[in-house]
C-alpha cells in the first residue's frame, strides 16, 4: 500500500490513498523493518476486522523526519535530520485473514492519544 502524506502550515496532516497490491503468500521477516513501540510523531498502523476490532498494530517511525549522511569537503561522513512537508509511505504488510480495514494514525502525545489520519477499505 502507498500513501501520499503532507504537513499544511497549521501542522495538520492531510494523508491520501495511491495504490495498494494484494498478494497470496506470507510476507519474509519483516519484523525489522516497523518499531516496536512509538512515541510522539510516529504512526500506528491498524488492522481492522468487520467489527472494528484490532487485529494486528505496527508502528512507523515519523516519515517527515529524515536522516541523511554524506560525505563533507574533508571526506568525513556526516548525518544531517532534513524536516519534510510532503512524502510518501509504503507499507508492506502480512495481512491478517479477517482484515477489512487498515486505519493509520498519529501518535499525538502517548500511544493512548492519536489522531486517525486515513482508513482504508479492503475488498
Amino acid at each position: 500500500m502507498i500513501y501520499s502524506i503532507s504537513k499544511e502550515e497549521n501542522g495538520n496532516k492531510k494523508m491520501v490513498f495511491i495504490n495498494k497490491t494484494i498478494a497470496n503468500g506470507r510476507l519474509k521477516n519483516s519484523s525489522n523493518k516497523y518499531l516496536k513501540t512509538g512515541k510522539k510523531g510516529d504512526f500506528i498502523c491498524t488492522q481492522k476486522d468487520k467489527n472494528s476490532n484490532k487485529l494486528q498494530t505496527v508502528y512507523i517511525k515519523n516519515p517527515f523526519s529524515k536522516t541523511i549522511e554524506f560525505i563533507n569537503d574533508s571526506l568525513i561522513f556526516e548525518s544531517k535530520k532534513i524536516d519534510l512537508t510532503t512524502t510518501q509511505i509504503s507499507l508492506r504488510l502480512q495481512l491478517n485473514s479477517k482484515t477489512k480495514s487498515i486505519i493509520i494514525s498519529e501518535i499525538i502525545d502517548d500511544l493512548k492519544n492519536t489522531n486517525p489520519l486515513i482508513e482504508t477499505k479492503l475488498d
